[in-house]
């Protein structure tokens, strides 16, 4: 059986998590290869409605292992939290494992994370205020603790020493707030670890036996391609790459082990935060779609900026992630506009470019292209078949994949996993 990685191919919310928890019934083994508990899977299905911010969307099914990856930090406390609430509605997690090798968001880094946008101003990056970045920044830095160390209590509290006194000089000397205790962040260490061992394992050894079993492999990335930290909409980006790069890095997976690639793509373009967003629709279409769609944060429960598809960009996101297939969801928010657009250039300066440029001041100055297409104007949640979809919804659907540069392989019209319609075969 394959490996396939799952990436988000626009700023993140492109709806990944219904579909990494359809195609986990056919999977043995799902990883979640980066970013923290800044990032918010929704799963729909019949056990109810699930917010994921740490455990894999494929917990759902019996018989699936669900892995934290190396590549992710985790924030125990929220982890355990998850962990209980899916306890609670029956949900089996005896099957989630830990990689020992991931790194964990620490008291200090959420307090660096929150005086540091305070000290931005009206220039604020937009985080989530969760400690993900200073969580990176600290694993650069060979500064980092590695869930692993939560069952050294010796090593774990020599390596607390060291880091706490320079954070504390941190949070006195320059942001002039009270320093942490040692003691309690060990100590609150130490009970993280004793909740959290049943969990944590070395796994690099666990999906090398995975692969020689043939099992099915899915590689669940975390927010979008255009939010990557080297290709993304840089400094308006999140702290790990949501690539299918990524995948290997954050889970120990060999580039050549992948099989298949597929990029998640909504029908119309969404992002939270800062940063340029060429399509975004400041007016009552705007407001319409974030209204009828739910356009708030998984996370954070901001309102998400809503905009027309920008083809620019997904033709971007599919060539540095290299899809091997596409999956387009939300299709029937669009399902009472009687006209849509497409952005299928920007115009710089005077210039029409195809590309994204890398200057993120270039980029808030490109005007986007629109090709219109005329809308379906009627209910499209009930379908199950491509050709009963619209022919104006069939048009809408060709001309994405036009710049998908891939195969459209499902389109999601609703949340549930009945909502899908199947295009062209993964296989």
């Amino acid at each position: 059986m394959p490996v396939v990685a799952i990436v988000g191919a626009q700023w993140g919310d492109e709806g990944k998590g219904k579909v990494v928890d359809m195609l986990s019934e056919n999977a043995q083994v799902v990883v979640r290869f980066s970013g923290g508990d800044n990032a918010g899977h929704t799963v729909i299905n019949p056990s109810g409605e699930f917010k994921l911010h740490l455990v894999p969307s494929g917990i759902f099914y019996p018989g699936v292992t669900c892995v934290i990856g190396n590549g992710v930090v985790v924030n125990p406390a929220k982890l355990i939290d998850e962990i209980d609430a899916l306890n609670e509605c029956g949900v089996d997690t005896g099957r989630l494992v830990i990689s020992d090798r991931a790194h964990i968001v620490m008291p200090y880094h959420i307090i660096i994370d929150e005086l540091e946008e305070k000290s931005r101003a009206g220039k604020a990056l937009g985080t989530t205020r969760r400690g993900i970045g200073p969580a990176f920044a600290d694993k650069t830095a060979r500064q980092g603790i590695r869930i692993g160390e939560l069952l050294d209590r010796e090593g774990l509290r020599e390596r607390l020493a060291m880091v706490v006194e320079t954070k504390n000089d941190i949070l006195t000397k320059i942001y002039g707030v009270e320093p942490l205790s040692l003691e309690e962040i060990y100590k609150k260490c130490c009970e993280y670890g004793d909740r959290l061992a049943p969990y944590i394992r070395e796994t690099i050894t666990l999906l090398r036996d995975a692969q020689k079993r043939n099992d099915m492999i899915i590689l669940e990335g975390a927010q979008g391609a255009l939010l990557d930290p080297d290709f993304g909409t840089y400094p308006y980006a999140t702290s790990s790459s949501p690539l299918s790069a990524g995948g290997c890095l954050g889970s120990g997976v060999s580039p050549t082990s992948i099989d298949r690639v597929l990029g998640v793509y909504k029908a119309y373009c969404t992002r939270v935060g800062s940063g340029p967003m060429p399509t975004e629709l400041d007016d009552e279409v705007g407001e319409a779609i974030r209204v009828k769609a739910h356009e708030f944060g998984t996370t954070t429960g901001r309102p998400r900026r809503c905009g027309w598809f920008d083809g620019v960009a997904a033709r971007f996101s599919s060539q540095i992630n290299g899809f091997t297939g596409g999956i387009i969801t939300r299709i029937d928010v669009l399902d009472e506009l009687p006209k849509l657009k497409i952005c299928t250039a920007y115009e710089l300066d005077g210039k029409i470019i195809d590309y994204i440029p890398a200057g993120v001041s270039e980029y808030e100055r490109c005007k986007p292209v629109y090709e219109e297409l005329d809308g379906w104007q009627t209910s499209t949640d009930h379908i199950r078949k491509y050709q009963d979809l619209p022919v104006q919804a069939r048009r809408y659907i060709k001309r994405m994949e036009d710049f998908m540069d891939c195969p459209v392989n499902f389109a999601c019209i609703g949340p549930t996993r009945e909502q899908t319609i199947p295009l062209n075969p993964i296989f």
